[in-house]
Order: C-alpha cells, then sequence, then structure tokens
C-alpha cells in the first residue's frame, strides 16, 4: 500500500490532462534493472518499441509477462522489441526502493521476461509517465522516438497482443 502512495504522491506532482498521446515523442534517461544506461535511443533500434508498464504489486501485470517474453523472442526479426517500465521502484523521496527491486528481480525471473526493464526516474514520471493511472499499461514507440496510437490498460494474451504488433506493422 505505501508503494501505491507513493506513486500518487509522485503523479500528484504533475497536472491530470493527457498529454502524452499519438505522435508525441518521448524522451528520457534512466538505468535498467541491473544497472546499465538506457535512453530514448533504443527505440531508434527497432522499426516498433512495445512499452509494458508494470507494477510488482500487480497481478494481472505478472501474469502476462511470460507472454510478453514470448512475444519479445517471436518479433525481434521484424523489428519490434519488449521492453518493461517498473512503475513502482521508486520511494516517496525518488530514490530506488531496494526490497521492490528485489521483489521485481524476482518478478522478472519466475516469469522468464528477460527484456530490458527499466526503472523510472523522477523526470520520466513528469513527462511521458506522468499520467499513468493503470497498471499495465503500454504504449508503442516507432524508430523516432514517436508514440504511436493510444496507450493500451489491462493485460491482454500473447495472441491479441500479437494481433496489434501485426496491424501496427502494416502501417
Amino acid at each position: 500500500m505505501k508503494k501505491i502512495f507513493a506513486i500518487i504522491a509522485l503523479l500528484a506532482l504533475t497536472t491530470l490532462s493527457f498529454a502524452q498521446k499519438a505522435g508525441d515523442k518521448i524522451s528520457f534517461s534512466a538505468t535498467d534493472m541491473s544497472g546499465k544506461t538506457v535512453s530514448s535511443d533504443i527505440f531508434a533500434k527497432n522499426k516498433v518499441t512495445m512499452v509494458n508498464i508494470w507494477g510488482t504489486f500487480c497481478g494481472p501485470c505478472i501474469r502476462e509477462m511470460p507472454d510478453l517474453a514470448k512475444l519479445n523472442e517471436a518479433n525481434k526479426s521484424n523489428g519490434v522489441e519488449v521492453v518493461g517500465i517498473v512503475i513502482d521502484i521508486l520511494d516517496r523521496k525518488g530514490n530506488v526502493d531496494s526490497r521492490v527491486k528485489s521483489s521485481g528481480e524476482t518478478i522478472i525471473k519466475q516469469t522468464g521476461a528477460n527484456y530490458t526493464h527499466i526503472i523510472p526516474t523522477k523526470e520520466m514520471f513528469s513527462g511521458f509517465l506522468k499520467n499513468i493511472q493503470a497498471v499495465p499499461t503500454t504504449i508503442f514507440v516507432d524508430s523516432n522516438g514517436k508514440q504511436i496510437g493510444e496507450a493500451y490498460l489491462g493485460a491482454r494474451s500473447q495472441k491479441d497482443w500479437q494481433k496489434i504488433i501485426d496491424e501496427i506493422l502494416k502501417k
């Protein structure tokens, strides 16, 4: 429950209007769960990047992660990559909560979700993550870092996500 309040506190620092929408450019610099620097340059290496925003407290998020791992593998040859953002990993002061990070690492290992998982920064919460109101939330980003379409709320099966990916790739 503390983690949820921390997220709400971070989100409360921002306005409630939806600023991030289709066509908006996403820019960030952060680290992943293994401590490597990652930035919005990650988008340039793929036709499409599927960004799945999840929480360690979220059952539907965790249940869909094995399917996301399979999607990631199945779509690499199509220029599609899955990237996760662990939304509840920061404490109220914007520091990484080591217990949540450990829990996230365990979840990633248990679900086989061995794709990149980003630790968000405070700047990301005041940017493209500022209006995330539910997890999982998934957005698609093109190679120029621009959001494709609107955000998808809720978990989906591998088959359902694949249909969405296929439609995006046709455009």
